[in-house]
């Protein structure tokens, strides 16, 4: 029997990827607010803003089997010139709305599911002009391990965390070659993140042939966390 997996923001970027992979064995519910890159793509869209929405009120399954979050933000701007507002964005896309939606389905997963949840490399690494996004994906990583220990053993809850990835969110970093050359340079493995990097691993953790692993913050991300080839 095919497992139920809802991809939060699938529409695009690694989410796109993630939905592309997962349909092929799972029937899979893609809530997000566009659907154009969709169409060859066997899933089931429900149009849905998570900001001024709850999914609850959606026609989704009552018995889910995985979960997954994808939107988020980057933000990158020195702390002297950021706006307050800008901190109350990011925090809302990145964890209030997170926190709001698994309020609204945790009843609905199933024994032996998985959540996956997205942070980045410079919550564990600082890194300067990332204040606003390391702070509200630092709230999601806490959020998950605390999640973890109250849902074992029925669910597991995961986070990955990755560099610098294509996708069109970060498409202001890497919209020339000199940009691209620069930013792979920056990592051990001399490349950025494809979002087939990052959904393979998500794929891995949804897969309950990998049901050992729960509250862990997995890096993916070229090394950038944990080598220093350049020093």
């Amino acid at each position: 029997m095919k497992k139920n997996i809802l991809l939060i923001g699938g529409s695009y970027g690694i989410g796109l990827e993630m939905a592309k992979k997962l349909s092929k064995e799972n029937q899979v519910f893609v809530a997000s607010r566009t659907n154009e890159q969709l169409s060859s793509v066997d899933v089931t869209h429900i149009s849905f803003d998570v900001l001024n929405e709850d999914i609850s009120e959606k026609s989704i399954p009552e018995k889910l089997d995985g979960f997954v979050y994808c939107p988020g933000s980057i933000n990158l701007k020195p702390f002297k010139t950021m706006g307050v507002d800008t901190i109350q964005k990011d925090m809302g896309i990145n964890f209030i709305a997170l926190a709001k939606t698994v309020k609204s389905i945790i009843n609905r997963m199933n024994e032996g599911s998985s959540m996956v949840f997205f942070s980045t490399v410079a919550v564990g690494t600082g890194m300067p002009f990332h204040t606003s996004v390391s702070a509200a994906k630092g709230a999601i990583e806490g959020f998950a391990r605390a999640l973890a220990a109250e849902y074992a053993p029925k669910i597991r809850v995961n986070v990955i965390a990755p560099s610098l990835v294509d996708t069109p969110l970060s498409e202001r970093l890497l919209n020339n070659e000199k940009k691209k050359e620069m930013m792979s340079e920056r990592h051990p493995l001399k490349r950025v993140g494809s979002t087939t990097d990052i959904a393979n691993m998500a794929t891995f953790l949804l897969d309950s042939d990998n049901s050992w692993i729960t509250g862990q913050v997995i890096g993916v991300d070229g090394g950038m966390s944990s080598l220093n080839v350049n020093s």
